[in-house]
């Protein structure tokens, strides 16, 4: 996913930094991999092509290790790659975080790589007044790109001049302002449909509310539109202490709230379930909810108890979704946003990258059946550590916190693997002291025998 290096130009606190990790196959080789800019140097090299004799299947017991980049300080969009090995598409992943401390766009953010599309669903911009979503595409391939964009909004699609035909050429990224194609939009959700080279993209959201920080955050992609999407890692406030700050002018956005778009000629019926640590949770304005043909619809979550939260959807008309959490009570203080999209099942094995620092928590939804989830530490000398599990009841949502450090090492990610009824996995970051929250969905597994190319960035 590709950023703006310049997210928050007037402050003197603001930092980035990228944790990478590249899984080894099972006899303990780390695929040739490296973290470089769009079109130039490497930064820094993970792991060296591997001597043929290395590549050998195990025949005992695997070893498995990991290629990692730690705390390292980015100021450009970057792309991670990794190399096929034994005929295996290479299992990687990284995480880059975005804090600051002071500054009109205060808060923090964070993203998990992406692996290029031609199609793509962004949902949860806001282009209205002290609202800025800034639209950032990065195509790593050697083909050019042409993007066209579809835009929806509260009254229906939006026909936007200038929105179709944008060319990013190999190696290189654009940034999109999106209050230039579609002004005023308090829900906007954007389709990028890229003709040639795939593209990675996400939203550079921020809020200002008068003088005061409203948050910042990474739009990233979701699930495509399908009957059924499930969001999890939502984090809900005390319900009366929301209720007076969102009653303010200007502070409607500050609640947690679940949008959905539905890009048919149909209207979508949706059923929402919500299901926390004990069990599921009625939402109060019912859950059942008609989304209109072609528009973004906002479903209030105001009054659900505070708490960690799953979130089901269902519909017979395909949708896409996002869930909004934010962290701040007070108008007279900064507020911080997060947005999580629908994502994937969890399977047999996915990399799951941590920031560097902050309150960190594994997340993990089931929302029908019964499930386990095993969680393997990596730490930041390539460590793979002993696994541990949790069992998690259906119909319920809990978190494992993670560690500053295992073995005097810190924790750089996670292997995941998840067994039984569908399971569903995010990352909330929080920082100590401050409102700070960023929610990182868990990337899909490793599938096929082609290269990885991901674009990052800040």
């Amino acid at each position: 996913m590709g950023t703006d290096p310049q997210f928050s130009p007037e402050s003197a606190t603001a930092a980035t930094s990228l944790n990478a990790v590249v899984l080894s196959s099972d006899s303990g080789v780390v695929p040739a991999s490296r973290l470089a800019p769009l079109g130039g140097s490497p930064l820094t090299e993970i792991a060296p092509e591997p001597a043929a004799d290395a590549t050998e299947p195990a025949t005992g017991t695997p070893v498995l290790r990991a290629g990692v980049v730690a705390g390292l300080g980015v100021s450009d969009v970057s792309a991670l790659s990794a190399e096929p090995l034994d005929n295996r598409q290479p299992a990687a992943g990284a995480v880059v975080s975005y804090a600051a401390a002071d500054g009109d766009l205060r808060g923090s953010a964070a993203a998990s790589c992406q692996r290029p599309g031609n199609d793509l669903w962004l949902v949860g911009a806001n282009t209205a007044l002290g609202r800025s979503a800034i639209l950032n595409l990065s195509n790593p391939s050697s083909t050019p790109a042409t993007v066209s964009l579809e835009l929806f909004g509260a009254a229906g699609q939006i026909q936007a001049p200038g929105s179709r035909g944008l060319l990013v050429g190999p190696g290189t990224s654009r940034a999109i302002i999106l209050g230039g194609l579609a002004p005023g939009q308090e829900r906007l959700s954007v389709r990028v449909q890229s003709d040639g080279g795939p593209v990675a993209a996400h939203i550079q959201q921020s809020v200002l509310r008068g003088l005061t920080p409203g948050g910042v955050d990474f739009i990233t992609p979701g699930a495509a539109p399908a009957i059924r999407q499930v969001i999890t890692g939502l984090e809900v406030q005390d319900p009366q202490a929301l209720a007076g700050l969102t009653s303010g002018p200007g502070y409607a956005d500050a609640a947690p709230a679940l949008q959905l778009t539905v890009p048919g000629t149909a209207d979508a019926v949706v059923e929402i379930n919500l299901y926390g640590r004990d069990g599921r949770r009625a939402l109060p304005g019912g859950g059942v909810i008609t989304v209109k043909a072609g528009s973004v619809t906002e479903v209030s979550l105001q009054g659900v108890p505070a708490g960690l939260y799953t979130v089901a959807a269902s519909s017979d008309v395909s949708f896409a979704a996002a869930a909004r959490s934010t962290r701040g009570l007070s108008a007279d203080d900064a507020i911080d946003i997060a947005w999580s999209p629908a994502a994937a099942r969890l399977g047999s094995q996915h990399v799951v990258p941590v920031p560097a620092t902050g309150d960190r928590r594994l997340v993990f939804g089931a929302p029908e059946g019964r499930t386990t989830i095993s969680y393997t530490p990596i730490t930041a000398d390539g460590v793979i550590g002993a696994a541990a599990a949790v069992d998690i009841a259906g119909g319920t949502t809990t978190f494992v916190q993670v560690p500053g450090d295992v073995g005097g090492s810190p924790v750089v990610g996670y292997l995941v693997s998840a067994a039984g009824d569908p399971a569903y996995g995010a990352v909330l970051l929080l920082q100590d002291g401050t409102q700070d929250i960023s929610i990182l969905t868990v990337a899909p597994e490793a599938g096929g025998q082609e290269q990885i190319p991901v674009t990052l960035g800040y």
